[in-house]
C-alpha cells in the first residue's frame, strides 16, 4: 500500500531517465507521486485508501509535502497531511523537518522530524518521530523495497510500524508498538508513469492497544485484498 521514497527513484538510473525533475543542475523541479488510491471491501464495509506525496526544489534543499487517509464506507477513518523541509545530508538521503496536521480521528497538529531515503541493500526507508502540541509522541518507520519480475511486472514487500510513547484512549492506542501493516504489492506498469496494482495487506494493532480496540467493540485488524492504481506526475 503505502512507501515509495522518491530518493530510491533517484538511485535507479533507468528510472532517473525518464523521470522529470531528476537533474543535478540545481534548478528547481518539482514531483507528484499518487502512491496508492484503491478501494476495497473490509467486514462488510468498502474502504477507500489513499496516498499522494510531491516536492518542489532542487537537489539540495525541497518542500516535501503528502496526504495520506482512509475511509471505511461514509466515515472518515484517518487523515492527515504533512508539509516538510527537506535537505540532502548523504547519498539518497534527507533529513526532514516540519509540520503534522491531523483532521481524522481529531484534530491535532505535530511537529515532525525525521530522513527519508535508501538504506543499504535498497530499503526504501522513512524514519519519522512526531511531537503533539498536546504531548503526545510517536514514532514512524516504513521500509519496502522492489522486486522487478519482468520490464512490466514489480513486486514491492513493505511493513510499516507505529510506536507511540504516550497513551492515547480516545485513539485506543497504548505506549509501545501499537499499529502493524504489511503486506505484498504487485504492480503492472503499463507505462513507467501508471501502474495498476493489486495489494494483499494485513493491517493489526498490537498488544495492548489491541486489547483497547477489541474492549471499545472495534475489530483490531486483519487482511485485506486491495486493487487500485499507481502513478505520477
Amino acid at each position: 500500500m503505502r512507501v515509495l521514497l522518491l530518493a530510491a527513484l533517484m538511485a535507479a538510473p533507468a528510472a532517473a531517465q525518464d523521470m522529470p525533475g531528476h537533474g543535478h543542475d540545481g534548478g528547481i523541479n518539482n514531483f507528484t507521486l499518487v502512491e496508492e488510491a484503491d478501494i476495497t471491501r473490509f467486514n462488510g464495509k468498502l474502504v477507500a485508501n489513499w496516498e499522494v506525496q510531491g516536492w518542489i526544489g532542487s537537489d539540495l534543499n525541497k518542500f516535501w509535502w503528502r496526504a495520506e487517509g482512509e475511509t471505511k464506507g461514509p466515515r472518515l477513518e484517518q487523515s492527515e497531511f504533512q508539509a516538510l523541509y527537506s535537505r540532502n545530508v548523504a547519498t539518497f538521503f534527507d533529513a526532514q523537518i516540519g509540520l503534522r496536521h491531523d483532521i481524522a480521528p481529531d484534530v491535532r497538529t505535530y511537529v515532525a522530524v525525521g530522513v527519508q531515503g535508501l538504506a543499504p541493500l535498497f530499503f526504501e526507508t522513512e524514519a519519522h518521530a512526531f511531537f503533539g502540541l498536546a504531548g503526545d509522541v510517536l514514532f514512524r518507520l516504513r521500509q519496502s523495497f522492489d522486486v522487478r519480475v519482468s520490464n512490466r511486472v514489480v513486486v514491492q514487500p513493505l511493513v510499516e510500524l507505529d510506536v507511540y510513547a504516550t497513551r492515547e484512549p480516545e485513539r485506543l492506542i497504548a505506549p509501545g508498538p501499537a499499529i502493524v501493516e504489511t503486506g505484498l504489492v504487485t504492480r503492472y506498469e503499463i507505462t513507467r508513469r501508471v501502474a495498476p496494482y493489486v495489494a494483499l495487506m494485513f493491517e493489526r494493532r498490537l498488544g495492548e492497544s489491541s486489547r483497547l480496540a477489541r474492549a471499545a467493540g472495534e475489530n483490531p485488524g486483519g487482511w485485506s485484498l486491495r486493487t487500485g492504481v499507481r502513478f505520477w506526475l
